[in-house]
C-alpha cells in the first residue's frame, strides 16, 4: 500500500497512479475544470489572466491543463505554450507536431533494433522430433 499526504489539503491518502492529491480534491479540481471549460465556452477568445482571475483558478492549472491537452489556445491567442523540444510556440500539449513525428520515429527505430535477430538453423528433416526421459 503507498500511502500519501495530498499536495493540496495535506490529508493522507492511498496513493494509486496520477497526480498526487486525494480524491476529494481531484475532484475538486475537475469541478474547477469543468467551471473553467463553460466559462472559455461563453466567453471566446479570453486568455489565461482573465480566465484565471475569473474562474478563481491558478494561472499555473490552467496552463497545466493546457500541456495535458484538455485545453487548446485559440489561433489568434498570443503562443502561451512552446515546444519542450524546439521552442515552437504550440497550442496545447508539450511538443509540436514535428518534434512528436520525430519522436516517434526514433522510437521505432529502438525498436526495431531490438528485435533483429540472427537467422534460424535450417532444421534437419531427417532427425524428427527430439525425446528425453522424466524421471
Amino acid at each position: 500500500m503507498n500511502v500519501r499526504n495530498c499536495r493540496s489539503c495535506g490529508c493522507i491518502f492511498n496513493y494509486v497512479t496520477g497526480p498526487k492529491i486525494c480524491p476529494a480534491c481531484r475532484e475538486k479540481l475537475e469541478m474547477k475544470f469543468q467551471e473553467v471549460k463553460e466559462y472559455i465556452r461563453g466567453h471566446k477568445g479570453v486568455g489565461i489572466p482573465e480566465v484565471a482571475e475569473a474562474c478563481e483558478v491558478d494561472a499555473g492549472q490552467i496552463r497545466q491543463w493546457l500541456r495535458e491537452e484538455r485545453l487548446e489556445l485559440s489561433s489568434e491567442a498570443a503562443a502561451a505554450l512552446t515546444c519542450e523540444s524546439c521552442g515552437k510556440p504550440i497550442r496545447s500539449g508539450r511538443f509540436c507536431e514535428k518534434c512528436v513525428v520525430n519522436m516517434s520515429k526514433g522510437f521505432q527505430e529502438v525498436l526495431n533494433t531490438g528485435r533483429q535477430t540472427a537467422p534460424k538453423p535450417a532444421k534437419n528433416e531427417a532427425e524428427g522430433p527430439k525425446m528425453r526421459y522424466l524421471k
